[in-house]
C-alpha cells in the first residue's frame, strides 16, 4: 500500500534554474607588475599591466593585454623601458575552492627603449609571443583578485637572439557579468 501511495503521488521537476547568469561576459582589470627584463645588469624592473577578457563559451575566451615596465630602472640602464601590446586566447578552468586557474597564449608587439652608443637608435619594435598562467579569486561581488605569470618571446632581437622578459602581475578584475544563486 505504501508503494502504491508513493507511485501515485505527483512529483515535480525544478522549474527555476539554480543559478542565473546575467550581463556581459566581459572582465577588465589592471595590476602591478614585477619583471625580469632579460637585458643587461640589474635586470628587474616594475610597471603596470591592464587586460580585458571576453568569455566565448565554457571557459574559453579572448584576452587583450598591455604591459608597461618602466619603474625602478637599474643604475646601469638609465634609458630602459619595455612595453607590450598583445591579444589571444585564454582558457579558465572550473573553480576549485573558489580559486579559478587559467592559461593563456598571446601574440603582439613589443617596444623597447634601451641605452645605445648611437643617439639615433635608442628604441625598436618587435613581434612577440607570450604564454602565461595564473588564477583568480572572488573577493567581493564581481571583483576578483588575480595573480599572473607571463613569459614573453621577442623574436630575432638584434639578429638571431630572442629576448625573453618574464614576470608576475598582481591585480584585480571587474566582471560585468553577475551570478545570482537561487536557494
Amino acid at each position: 500500500m505504501a508503494a502504491g501511495l508513493m507511485l501515485g503521488s505527483p512529483s515535480y521537476a525544478q522549474v527555476a534554474p539554480s543559478v542565473k547568469i546575467s550581463g556581459l561576459p566581459l572582465g577588465v582589470g589592471g595590476g602591478f607588475s614585477d619583471y625580469n627584463l632579460d637585458y643587461g645588469q640589474g635586470r628587474r624592473m616594475l610597471g603596470f599591466s591592464g587586460w580585458a577578457d571576453y568569455e566565448l563559451f565554457h571557459g574559453l575566451g579572448i584576452e587583450a593585454e598591455g604591459t608597461a615596465i618602466f619603474l625602478g630602472k637599474p643604475s646601469s640602464l638609465q634609458r630602459m623601458q619595455q612595453l607590450s601590446f598583445k591579444g589571444g586566447a585564454i582558457y579558465k578552468t572550473r573553480s576549485f575552492y573558489r580559486l579559478r586557474p587559467y592559461v593563456k597564449g598571446l601574440i603582439g608587439v613589443g617596444y623597447i627603449e634601451f641605452p645605445s652608443n648611437d643617439p639615433l637608435y635608442t628604441h625598436d619594435t618587435f613581434f612577440m609571443e607570450a604564454f602565461g598562467a595564473g588564477a583568480e579569486y572572488p573577493i567581493w561581488n564581481t571583483i576578483h583578485v588575480r595573480a599572473d605569470y607571463e613569459y614573453q618571446f621577442w623574436n630575432q632581437y638584434f639578429g638571431n637572439n630572442n629576448l625573453n622578459p618574464n614576470g608576475f602581475t598582481i591585480g584585480a578584475t571587474y566582471y560585468f557579468r553577475k551570478i545570482h544563486k537561487h536557494l
